[in-house]
């Protein structure tokens, strides 16, 4: 009986941890690792804030786990798709793959975080390992040289800019911003402009 008890103890703590991972992912990419506070994270998944401490420690070892998530869901979805249809050729299997995951814009917005904190001893070392973990795997389970492992990348990277600072806003009322979403997203286009619907129309600061 007791090892039913514990088992059910497990579960229970395990879906907790999701849940407060789940709502991490949203307040760090919302808020950036600066602004957020694990305060925030406890509101938003419901929980107090001593238990985020209890089960996370630090606001930076929050971070971590949430940074180590997004990069072991691109890592997945890659070796999946490397595995994939052979008649269909690699990038852009790992393309489609990639623009797949960008529905969940937590995970394209922490890397992005990760990523501009190069600086810091330990988040910096972290964004490192998770980008040049992704860099072998296109050079050693997707075949690929150097130079397409590099070009890939940069169009990953050109992608997460424009979804992370909401281009697709502007795509109704600007033509150059049509123009480089178009290039950007040559054949997802349509379907990535249905997964990142501009946000409601802010009424300008006033200039005094």
């Amino acid at each position: 009986m007791s090892s039913v008890i514990e088992k059910k103890s497990r579960m229970a703590a395990d879906e907790r941890r999701v849940l407060v991972l789940d709502a991490a992912s949203t307040v760090f990419g919302n808020a950036g690792y600066a602004g957020a506070t694990t305060d925030m994270v406890a509101r938003a998944a419901g929980v107090s804030q001593p238990y985020v401490v209890r089960m996370f420690g630090t606001k930076e070892q929050l971070f971590l786990e949430v940074l180590h998530r997004a990069l072991e869901r691109i890592m997945s979805a890659f070796r999946e798709a490397i595995a994939g249809d052979p008649e269909v050729p690699v990038a852009r299997r790992l393309g489609n793959a990639y623009f797949t995951l960008t529905a969940d814009r937590s995970i394209l917005l922490n890397l992005m975080h990760a990523f501009v904190l190069g600086a810091d001893p330990v988040i910096g070392v972290q964004a490192r390992c998770g980008f040049m973990d992704v860099y072998r795997l296109l050079r050693e389970e997707a075949g690929m040289s150097a130079e397409e492992a590099s070009e890939f990348l940069a169009g990953g990277m050109l992608a997460n800019v424009v979804l992370g600072m909401r281009l697709f806003d502007d795509y109704a009322t600007d033509p150059a911003v049509r123009e480089l979403l178009g290039a950007v997203f040559p054949e997802k286009l349509e379907l990535i402009r249905k997964g990142h619907p501009p946000l409601p129309a802010s009424t300008p600061p006033r200039v005094t």
